[in-house]
């Protein structure tokens, strides 16, 4: 839902925190959730680890809000699920967390969120399309070879986020 957005962006940064250079994170430096080649790709210019640590929630809300809620369609969707994809999103990639969706709804995982994957999304009982969203997150981040290192975390985040999402249903 469209007044969301401020709320899940706020639930997000507590899960994605401050900065850190992680060599076993394919990310590389992040501040915030948000990656240098994402910050670098955002300002159009290189920057240098002084620029990412001194990121903002106020630099990186219109991040959040152009490169992954607008693309998974975050303003058009249910309470409860707009958080779940949200999260999803920037943790997976935005194709994968809408391509989730499409597989629990049986269509055609294009990873696009379209017209119709949101009328399928109007039809389904929103409560258990969030637990099935989040257990099928989960069996995708148990197949990755970082799994042993972030795992963990990732589970945890992934509980907390369904807790919350469902409250928000």
């Amino acid at each position: 839902m469209k007044e969301n957005f401020t709320k899940s962006l706020q639930m997000l940064l507590v899960h994605e925190g401050g900065f850190v250079n992680d060599p076993k994170d394919p990310g590389g430096m992040t501040n915030l959730g948000v990656t240098k080649a994402v910050y670098e790709k955002y300002v159009g210019h290189p920057v240098d680890e002084a620029t990412m640590r001194g990121l903002t929630h106020e630099n990186v809300a219109p991040i959040y809000k152009m490169l992954y809620w607008d693309h998974i369609h975050g303003d058009n969707l249910p309470n409860g699920l707009d958080y779940a994809m949200f999260d999803c999103a920037v943790n997976s990639g935005v194709s994968r967390s809408v391509s989730f969706l499409q597989r629990i709804l049986s269509l055609k995982a294009d990873g696009v969120m379209g017209p119709e994957t949101l009328e399928q999304v109007g039809k389904a009982k929103i409560d258990e399309l969030i637990k099935q969203f989040d257990t099928e997150r989960q069996r995708f981040l148990e197949g990755l070879d970082t799994f042993p290192h972030f795992g963990k975390g990732w589970t945890a985040r992934i509980s907390q986020v369904t807790t919350q999402a469902l409250e928000m249903v």
